[in-house]
C-alpha cells in the first residue's frame, strides 16, 4: 500500500539554473503547486563548484534539493534530476505512478532521458554551437544520435499523449530537450507524434512557468561567446 500524499509548509530549496535539467524540477514543483525558494546556481561563473553546494551535489553539478520536511520530518537532500522526480513523485503521490506496472513504464523513459536523449543532445549542442572548432566527425555523430532518438520517441508516443502512460515526470524530463530541437538541427515536422506531445506539453502553464524560471538570469550571459564562462563548463577537472 502506497503512503499517503504529503502536503508542504516549510518551501523546499532548489539549487537551480534555467537549463533542460533544471527546468525538469522547476516543472515538477510547479506542476504540484508546493512552495519553493530558489537558489540560483550560476554554471557559467563556477557556483557548482562552491564547498557549501558540494556538500548537497558532490557531482557539482545542478539541480539539487533540500527538503525541510524530508522523510521521518527530518531535511533531506538530494542531487541528480531523475532522483529528485522520483523523490518528489513518491512524497506527494503525484506524476509518479504506484503501481509497479505503471511505474517502471516510467521509469525506463526517465532513465531513457537521462542516459539518452540528455547526454546525446548536450553532445550535439557542444559540437554545433561551442566548440572552438568545427569537428565534423562530433557534429555528425551526435547529430544523427538526437535524430534517432527522436525517432524511438516519434514511435513511442503513437497513439499515446504522453510517453509512459498518463502525464508523468518522464514528460517533464524530456520537454526541455526537445525545446532545443533547433540548436540540433532537428526539425519537429519530421516527427509528428512527437511535435503533438510537444505542443500538448508546452501548452501546460505550470511547464510555461518552470521554463520561464530565471529567464532573465540566464539572458544575462551568452555562454555561446562568453570565452571565460565555457572555460568554467567545459575545461574540468577533479578536485
Amino acid at each position: 500500500m502506497s503512503a499517503e500524499p504529503k502536503t508542504q509548509t516549510k518551501p523546499i530549496e532548489l539549487y537551480y539554473w534555467p537549463t533542460p535539467n533544471g527546468w525538469k524540477i522547476s516543472i515538477m514543483l510547479e506542476e504540484l503547486g508546493v512552495p519553493y525558494e530558489v537558489k540560483y546556481i550560476n554554471i557559467g561563473k563556477g557556483d557548482q563548484f562552491e564547498p557549501s553546494f558540494l556538500k548537497i551535489a558532490p557531482n557539482n553539478r545542478m539541480p539539487a534539493i533540500i527538503d525541510p520536511e524530508g522523510p521521518d520530518g527530518q531535511p533531506i537532500s538530494v542531487f541528480e534530476s531523475g532522483a529528485i522526480l522520483q523523490y518528489l513523485g513518491r512524497k506527494f503521490g503525484k506524476f509518479y505512478p504506484a503501481a509497479e506496472r505503471a511505474r517502471v513504464a516510467v521509469d525506463e523513459w526517465l532513465m531513457w532521458q537521462m542516459g539518452g536523449l540528455g547526454p546525446m543532445s548536450g553532445q550535439a549542442g557542444h559540437f554545433r554551437v561551442y566548440a572552438p572548432e568545427k569537428v565534423e566527425y562530433g557534429i555528425n555523430r551526435y547529430t544523427n544520435e538526437v535524430n534517432r532518438l527522436y525517432g524511438v520517441l516519434n514511435r513511442q508516443l503513437e497513439g499515446r499523449d504522453y510517453i509512459a502512460g498518463d502525464y508523468s515526470i518522464a514528460d517533464m524530463a524530456c520537454v526541455g530537450w526537445i525545446s532545443a530541437y533547433k540548436s540540433y538541427d532537428q526539425k519537429l515536422e519530421d516527427f509528428p507524434n512527437l511535435k503533438r506531445w510537444y505542443e500538448a506539453v508546452t501548452a501546460r502553464p505550470a511547464v510555461q512557468r518552470g521554463m520561464e524560471l530565471g529567464k532573465t538570469e540566464r539572458e544575462k550571459s551568452n555562454l555561446a561567446t562568453d570565452k571565460s564562462a565555457q572555460s568554467v563548463l567545459f575545461n574540468q577537472k577533479a578536485r
